[in-house]
């Protein structure tokens, strides 16, 4: 073996090295954002199922203390008064719904932070359809505290209504 044909193969070898470093990396990021992702599309599930139970103070238990919840005409500043809009709305006209909602997709812009974008329908209670107008899409920023994830800010806003 001449000097050069060493080098190629060191090089040759580092670069396998390199290549079985980086997927390794790269596995571990998939593995850990797969992971990660689940974690987020779990609050939602929290969010819904402490919905369909009526529970205003389960369903805030996603939200961090200064969350912000934003909704045509309607701003809600802190964990306290998202709850307490969300008691009045199951005592009232939200009583016995549940929420259909499409995750349409979920984004990590930087670590410790999501940003999940979905669909949402709310069925009144009786309703096996929602009226066309009733869809909104939504746009949740989730932060990772003391190992949780929780909701920093909600927004939703009407989609349109299909074309007749």
């Amino acid at each position: 073996m001449t000097a050069t044909d060493a080098t190629t193969e060191d090089v040759t070898t580092e670069n396998v090295t390199t290549d079985a470093t980086t997927d390794a990396t790269t596995d571990a990021t998939t593995t850990s954002r797969a992971a990660a992702e689940q974690d987020v599309r779990a609050v939602l599930d929290g969010l819904y199922a402490a919905w369909a139970a009526n529970d205003a103070d389960a369903f805030v238990t996603h939200y961090g203390e200064d969350a912000t919840a934003t909704l045509p005409g309607s701003y809600r500043a802190g964990r306290r008064e998202i709850r307490d809009r969300m008691a009045d709305g199951f005592a009232g006209p939200l009583k016995g719904s549940r929420v259909r909602d499409e995750l349409l997709s979920v984004g990590f812009p930087v670590e410790g932070t999501a940003v999940l974008v979905s669909r949402s329908t709310v069925l009144l209670a009786g309703e096996q359809e929602a009226p066309a107008d009733r869809p909104v899409l939504a746009t949740w920023t989730l932060v990772r505290r003391d190992g949780r994830w929780l909701v920093a800010a909600y927004h939703n806003c009407p989609e349109a209504a299909p074309a007749r």
